[in-house]
């Protein structure tokens, strides 16, 4: 997981060089920002994933809500990078139903953590 993420940073860097080495120099249009941003959040998915991965081997819990906010930090992601040109109806019901369960399981997550942090 480590070597993903080292190769998602370098693949963040090159492509930032890429576009900024490409005619007009040193300018990001609206879809090279939204590209690199995309490549950004991969990356910080895959940390978060680690994260998971690490915290379920060293307590041997599983972190439900660590997971669902991984998911919704990739929605999200998703979400940012869309192409509105080939976007199909159906499509954009399906994401934002998975948004709108992934926000109120996240949501009740915390409501009985809230709860249970009481129970003292």
């Amino acid at each position: 997981m480590v070597a993903v993420i080292l190769w998602g940073v370098g693949d963040v860097i090159y492509i930032i060089y890429d576009r900024l080495i490409t005619p007009p120099f040193l300018l990001l249009n609206i879809n090279d920002i939204f590209y690199t941003f995309g490549a950004f959040m991969a990356v910080l998915i895959a940390v978060e994933i680690f994260i998971n991965i690490r915290l379920y081997l060293g307590t041997n819990v599983f972190p439900v809500q660590l997971v669902v906010a991984t998911a919704l930090m990739a929605i999200a992601r998703k979400v940012i990078v869309l192409d509105f040109d080939t976007l199909t109806p159906m499509y954009l019901i399906g994401i934002a139903a998975t948004t709108l369960a992934l926000g109120i399981t996240y949501w009740l997550l915390r409501q009985g953590n809230q709860y249970h942090d009481w129970d003292d």
